[in-house]
Parts: structure tokens; C-alpha cells; sequence
């Protein structure tokens, strides 16, 4: 029987974010950043958010676990919030506490919907970037 996706949002400090993330890469989950992007461009001391869209089972990788697909508020150090996907274990879901209000949760999904995604941010980066701070050949 496939758990039922949760309806809810969760809070997750930056270290927490890495040892989700990490826990994904060590599964092998398709729906993740790497950990040292994230070490690099995460605001410190940031909030990020977490929200279960869809429930992941692999079919033909009967061996992974199943997942629940979730959409992701991150804080980068611009201040900006940026739109992600991470992929992350129910027991694991499960575990992080329950911080937030009914109000607090429709604006995060708000504004998870109106965030730029973690693509577009970086491009943009790069193009806003002093030709003088680029790497060279």
C-alpha cells in the first residue's frame, strides 16, 4: 500500500537541507542538487522550505525506495528564494518537525509558485557576473 502524500510544509535549516540532500544522493535519488552547490550558494542561516508534490515509486528500479517528490523553497545568498526539487524519504519526511501555521503554509506554496527556479537563478548569475571574477582557461 503506498503512504498517502502528505498536505503539508516544512521548515528545514541549512544543515538540515544538506543531510537531506545528502541522504538523496546517497540513495540515488534523480531529484537533487549536489551537496557543495548548495554549501555554496545557500544563505547560512536561512529557512528553506520543503513540500511534498508526488509520490516517486521506480518501477523499473525496483530496488529504490519509494520517495516523495518534493517542490523546495531555498534562500540563497543574494537573499533571493529560488524553486527546487529534492526527493526525500517518507520516514524521513515524516520525521521533520510540524513548526508551521495554516497561514504560513499557503504563502510559502505562494510563493513557491512565483519563485525562479534554481536553473534560471544560476544562469543569471553567470550573466550578472564581473568578467574579472570568472574562471579562466
Amino acid at each position: 500500500m503506498t503512504p498517502t502524500l502528505p498536505h503539508t510544509v516544512r521548515a528545514v535549516d541549512t544543515d538540515q537541507l544538506l543531510d537531506l540532500t545528502q541522504e538523496a544522493a546517497t540513495h540515488g535519488f534523480s531529484q537533487r542538487l549536489s551537496v557543495d552547490w548548495l554549501r555554496e550558494h545557500l544563505a547560512a542561516e536561512a529557512t528553506h522550505y520543503l513540500f511534498p508534490t508526488l509520490v516517486q515509486r521506480l518501477t523499473h528500479r525496483p530496488e529504490m525506495p519509494l520517495q516523495w517528490r518534493c517542490q523546495q523553497l531555498l534562500t540563497v545568498r543574494t537573499g533571493e528564494q529560488i524553486w527546487g526539487l529534492l526527493d526525500v524519504l517518507p520516514g524521513t519526511f515524516d520525521k521533520l518537525p510540524e513548526t508551521l501555521d495554516a497561514a504560513s503554509k499557503k504563502d510559502i506554496v505562494s510563493r513557491i509558485g512565483r519563485a525562479v527556479t534554481v536553473r534560471e537563478w544560476a544562469e543569471r548569475m553567470v550573466a550578472d557576473a564581473d568578467p574579472e571574477e570568472l574562471p579562466r582557461d
